[in-house]
């Protein structure tokens, strides 16, 4: 056997039905039945139809609100930020290129937790008022981003 005397097994390549081509081959309606919805030229049903009964979005209960207009912050601890040098000028970029503030979210919120023995200037698009207290406490200032 080569490859120039293989032939395909009957039945392997089938050729396309010519629909809506007279009587003898699928004609008249076309395999669409008679009348109906689906029997009608541009008839399309949404992806979540279901036959007319109660669609799932439906029948599944929804609760709370969900606020479009919502501001969501990357969050950062005051502690996180003793390994900048001391006197140093903290911003966003300098957060992202460290790795503190991955992400997509744009803005960055810098909350209390833990302590801070460094002088910063941290800049920030908001700030806890405990983190506040703790970068003033060493010295440092706060700088809040509009």
């Amino acid at each position: 056997m080569n490859l120039h005397s293989l032939k395909n097994v009957t039945g392997a390549r089938k050729s396309k039905t010519r629909v809506g081509r007279g009587n003898g081959s699928k004609g008249k309606t076309c395999g669409r039945g008679t009348k109906g919805q689906m029997s009608r030229s541009g008839s399309r049903r949404k992806p979540t139809f279901e036959g007319g009964q109660m669609p799932l979005v439906r029948r599944i209960p929804k609760r709370g609100f969900k606020n479009r207009n919502r501001k969501v912050y990357v969050l950062v601890n005051v502690e996180r930020l003793d390994r900048f040098e001391d006197g140093s000028e903290v911003t966003v970029d300098t957060l992202r290129k460290v790795g503190l503030a991955t992400g997509t979210l744009e803005r960055v919120k810098i909350l209390g937790v833990g302590e801070l023995n460094k002088k910063l200037t941290v800049h920030a698009h908001a700030f806890s008022a405990s983190a506040i207290s703790k970068i003033t406490a060493v010295g440092g200032t706060f700088n809040v981003i509009s």
